[in-house]
């Protein structure tokens, strides 16, 4: 699967854009849509084109991770709330996280309510609370959660 265009604007929203390099909440190098790695230095600032193709490298590489990871036919909206969720927590923790294991199992309501155990940092709650909703189903929900942190 591939992220939808509403899933799009929702993670674009989600994360945030900026050109200039700066350091996140936990002091990692960050630019563009939450990109990271050892091609973001201290003061530097990437050009539109430069964050975008950044963008669409990183978001293939959460989509791979849900799809590999995830064994049940999803949704739409459920399939793009786990890329966001991925792409925020990282595909590690994604891969090994019970969310997972309960949606694998068949446990969608389960699943659903693993968001809630991960609202670390606190600022992260109005994100999670998108994700949870738009997993569920409920965009419009999910956009009043998002509008909170946008």
């Amino acid at each position: 699967m591939k992220t939808s265009e509403q899933g799009l604007k929702l993670l674009h929203g989600r994360e945030g854009r900026r050109n200039a390099v700066y350091r996140d909440s936990v002091g990692v190098l960050t630019v563009g849509f939450g990109h990271t790695g050892p091609d973001v230095r201290e003061g530097d600032v990437w050009t539109d084109e430069q964050v975008e193709a950044a963008f669409a490298k990183d978001l293939e590489r959460f989509e791979r991770a849900v799809n590999d990871a995830v064994k049940v036919p999803l949704p739409q909206h459920a399939f793009d709330a786990l890329v966001s969720f991925a792409y925020n927590v990282g595909v590690g923790a994604f891969k090994s996280s019970t969310l997972v294991r309960l949606l694998n199992a068949g446990d969608m309501a389960g699943a659903a309510r693993e968001f809630d155990r991960w609202h670390i940092p606190a600022e992260i709650t109005s994100r999670r609370n998108g994700e949870r909703e738009q997993f569920k189903g409920t965009a419009f929900e999910a956009r009043i959660h998002d509008s909170v942190i946008a």
